[in-house]
C-alpha cells in the first residue's frame, strides 16, 4: 500500500503539471519553390504528363500562405532565357502573381538573363523582397537589404525566423558581368554566410536561421559543415530531387525540390519554450492530385493561346516517338534520355565513348508527336561537341569523377562504356571494341590503351573537375557537330 501524499507533495505535483502544460510545442512551417524557369504550364516529367504547372503551385502555396505560422520562399530561377519561349516573350509576368503569397526570393542566375534593366523592372513589380548576400554594391555593402540588413526576420508570435540567400561558385561563374546590377560584385559565399548567421544568432536572437538559396548541392554541404548555426537549406540551383535529410556531421537539414514546379518543399520546425527541438517534412509532388487556383489557370491558359498563335514555329512538330523517353535517374544512373542522347553523339563523332552531364537534359519526351518547343525543353542547350584522345587509365579515372557527383547535375549520363560500382570503387570498366561497329561488343579498358572520348564543350571546358581532367588528355579538338542539330535529325529520323 501506498503511503498518503503530503500536502507539500501535492503542491509540488500541481507546479510540474502546470509547468508541463505550459511547455507547449510550436510549428513553423516553411513551403518553398524553386527553379520554376518559366514553365508556366503542366509537364511531362519522371514519365509522367501534366506535372506541375504554375496554377497548381499556386494554388497550394496560396492555401499554405493563409496558414498560421508559414513562411512561403523561393529559391530563385524564375525565367530562363531562350527555353522555354513563354520566358521570352511574358519575362517575369508571374512575378506580381505571388504578391502576397511569397515573404522572400532568392536571386537566381537566371533571375538576371535579360539584364539588370528588365531585372530592376520585375523587381519593381513585386512586394517581397530579394536577396543575396554576397552581392555588394561600390561600398562593400549588400545590395541587396530589408531594412538594411542583408537578410529577413519574420516574428510569428515570438518566434523569431531568419531568412538569407546566397550566390555560389557557380552561379557567379553564369551571370554576365554586363548583366549584374551596375557597380556591384561578388564576394566569398562561406564568408558571407557565417557573417549573416553571427548576426541573427546574436543581434537578431532567431530562433532558427534558413537559407533559401542559390548555389548546388556540393556548396550546400561545404557550407552546412563550414558555417554552424544554419538550421535548414531550401536547395536550389542544383535540379536535383532530394528529400528532407540532415547533413552528415552537421545539425543542418536540407532537401531540394527538382524543377519547374514538379514538386515543393514542405519543412516543419517544432519549437518547445523557443528552442528548436524537431525538423520534419519533405517534398509534395504537384501533379493531377492537386487542384490549380481557377484565375492563374484561365490567365496561363489564355496567354498560352496568343504565343502559339504568334510563335507557330515553335510549336509545329519535328518529330515522333514511338516510346517515350524518360528523364528519371538522370543524376542518379541510367536515363532513358541520357542514353539515347550520348549514343546519338557518340555515334556522330565515331568515339568509344561520349559522356554528357546530367545538367544537359532538362526534361524527357513522351510517345507521340514531339513538338519543337517541348525538344528544346529536353534538351535547351546548344554544346559543340567536343573529342580527345584518352589513355585507360585517364579513362577510368573520368569515370571514377562521374560517380563521385552520383546524385548532382554534374553526374554523367554516358554511351559506349560500362562498369560496376562495389563498395564506392569503379570496377570491371569496360569500353567499345570498334566505335564504328557497336554490335560488336565492349572489352576491358586496358590501361595503356589509348581511347577517342568525346563530351559536350561545358563538361571539357566548363565544368569543375571535368574541366582539368579533360586538360589532361590529348588531341583535344571540337568538331562541327552541335547538340541539338545532331538530336533533332535524329528524331526526325524517327531513330531514337
Amino acid at each position: 500500500m501506498f503511503p498518503p501524499f503530503s500536502k507539500h507533495s501535492l503542491v509540488l505535483l500541481s507546479s510540474l503539471l502546470l509547468l508541463s502544460a505550459c511547455q507547449t510545442t510550436r510549428t513553423v512551417t516553411l513551403v518553398g519553390m524553386s527553379d520554376y524557369h518559366s514553365h508556366a504550364l503542366p509537364m511531362f516529367s519522371e514519365g509522367e504528363p501534366g506535372q506541375g504547372g504554375v496554377a497548381r503551385a499556386m494554388a497550394y502555396l496560396r492555401a499554405a500562405r493563409a496558414r498560421p505560422d508559414t513562411i512561403v520562399v523561393s529559391g530563385g530561377d524564375t525565367v530562363n532565357k531562350g527555353v522555354p519561349t513563354w520566358s521570352d516573350v511574358y519575362g517575369c509576368v508571374e512575378w506580381p502573381w505571388f504578391n502576397g503569397v511569397v515573404d522572400v526570393m532568392a536571386l537566381g542566375n537566371h533571375d538576371l538573363d535579360y539584364g539588370a534593366e528588365a531585372f530592376a523592372r520585375c523587381r519593381a513589380s513585386i512586394s517581397y523582397p530579394v536577396l543575396s548576400a554576397n552581392l555588394v554594391g561600390a561600398e562593400g555593402k549588400p545590395y541587396f537589404q530589408v531594412d538594411g540588413k542583408p537578410y529577413l526576420v519574420r516574428d510569428l508570435g515570438g518566434l523569431r525566423v531568419g531568412l538569407f540567400a546566397l550566390a555560389g561558385a557557380d552561379m557567379q561563374h553564369l551571370v554576365k558581368a554586363e548583366h549584374l546590377p551596375p557597380g556591384t560584385r561578388w564576394t566569398a559565399a562561406t564568408e558571407a554566410a557565417r557573417a549573416v548567421v553571427e548576426e541573427l544568432r546574436g543581434r537578431e536572437r532567431v530562433d532558427a536561421v534558413v537559407l533559401i538559396g542559390h548555389q548546388t548541392r556540393e556548396e550546400d554541404v561545404a557550407l552546412a559543415r563550414a558555417v554552424r548555426g544554419i538550421d535548414v537549406i531550401l536547395g536550389s540551383h542544383s535540379h536535383q530531387k532530394e528529400e528532407l535529410r540532415r547533413v552528415p556531421g552537421t545539425d543542418t537539414y536540407a532537401l531540394s525540390p527538382y524543377q519547374y514546379l514538379t514538386y515543393l518543399s514542405e519543412v516543419r520546425l517544432r519549437f518547445r519554450e523557443g528552442r528548436l527541438v524537431g525538423v520534419d517534412g519533405g517534398l509534395v509532388k504537384m501533379d493531377a492530385s492537386k487542384p490549380e487556383d481557377p484565375r492563374t489557370a484561365a490567365e496561363v491558359a489564355r496567354m498560352q493561346a496568343a504565343l502559339e498563335a504568334d510563335r507557330p514555329e515553335r510549336f509545329v512538330e519535328v518529330g515522333r516517338l514511338a516510346a517515350p523517353l524518360r528523364d528519371g535517374d538522370v543524376t542518379t544512373g541510367r536515363s532513358e534520355v541520357g542514353v539515347w542522347a550520348t549514343e546519338v553523339w557518340r555515334r556522330a563523332v565515331g568515339a568509344h565513348a561520349f559522356f554528357a552531364t546530367a545538367s544537359t537534359f532538362r526534361a524527357g519526351l513522351p510517345a507521340g508527336p514531339v513538338a519543337a518547343e517541348d525538344f528544346f525543353g529536353a534538351f535547351p542547350y546548344r554544346n559543340t561537341l567536343v573529342t580527345a584522345k584518352m589513355t585507360g587509365a585517364q579513362l577510368k579515372a573520368w569515370v571514377e569523377l562521374s560517380e563521385s557527383k552520383r546524385g548532382t547535375d554534374a553526374y554523367s549520363q554516358l554511351s559506349g562504356v560500362r562498369y560496376s560500382v562495389q563498395q564506392g570503387r569503379v570496377v570491371d570498366l569496360r569500353v567499345l571494341v570498334n566505335p564504328a561497329a557497336p554490335e560488336r561488343g565492349d572489352e576491358p579498358v586496358v590501361p595503356e590503351r589509348t581511347y577517342r572520348v568525346a563530351t559536350t564543350e561545358f563538361q571539357a571546358f566548363v565544368a569543375a573537375g571535368y574541366k582539368e581532367a579533360w586538360a589532361r588528355a590529348s588531341s583535344s579538338q571540337r568538331t562541327e557537330w552541335d547538340s541539338q542539330s545532331l538530336l533533332a535529325g535524329a528524331l526526325c529520323a524517327d531513330k531514337p
